[in-house]
């Protein structure tokens, strides 16, 4: 015969966890949750278990983009021989896995983005990804690709690192406007412009430049 009424045991949240509920609730709404108490009231979170791994509820969306990038990070480096891969191939890598993730999350992606009036390299919650995204970036030039590494020293790392970026806010622009089959064109966009910085840097980029053009013309973007 029990004598006490038995305790509901409640639930344990973690960071990936809040991330999760967060991203669950905002897929397909229209309008945002911008209040802490009113996400966690929605959420079944206690404030104060919120408060433990963010400190509002804007700072899950730039998590949010950092576990995008540190997912794709993690695959690629399991990728058999990926530390001997040429820099133009790991950047390619780097890609095609990036958005396959933002693919599985595109429901998401499309309500983050939806109404940024001032262009996508304003957006708050990249700023974080912005940064890693800029050190990863700076870091594929190796021991595998000395003789690229060397061509590359007449840019400044700042110069560099941030062609990089407005290449990556391109492609993601694009792919937000992507309805092909599997987005095909995404990838075909991808690869000619990868493919284009680093012959430019190889100093023969007008094959290059024609190619892009001509993709992007036929796309009427």
């Amino acid at each position: 015969m029990e004598t006490k009424a038995k305790t509901k045991k409640q639930p344990v949240w973690d960071e990936d966890q809040i991330i999760a509920k967060y991203m669950d609730l905002m897929n397909g709404r229209q309008d945002e949750i911008s209040s802490t108490s009113t996400f966690c009231k929605k959420a079944g979170i206690p404030e104060a278990v919120f408060f433990e791994h963010f400190g509002s509820v804007g700072s899950i969306r730039e998590i949010i983009w950092v576990k995008f990038l540190d997912n794709a990070l993690a695959a690629i480096a399991k990728e058999p021989g990926f530390d001997s891969y040429s820099s133009r191939n790991k950047l390619l890598a780097l890609y095609f896995t990036l958005f396959e993730i933002f693919t599985l999350n595109r429901g998401y992606i499309l309500y983050a983005l939806k109404e940024n009036g001032e262009g996508l390299k304003n957006v708050p919650q990249l700023a974080q990804f912005r940064r890693r995204f800029i050190d990863y970036v700076k870091t594929i030039p190796g021991a595998a690709d000395a003789e690229w590494k060397q061509k590359i020293k007449k840019y400044s790392d700042p110069v560099f690192a941030e062609g990089a970026w407005v290449q990556f806010l391109f492609v993601l622009k694009f792919w937000l406007n992507d309805h092909s089959k599997g987005f095909e064109k995404t990838d075909i966009l991808i690869e000619k412009s990868v493919n284009t910085a680093f012959d430019l840097i190889d100093t023969k980029p007008v094959e290059s430049l024609f190619d892009l053009g001509k993709f992007l013309w036929k796309e009427g973007r």
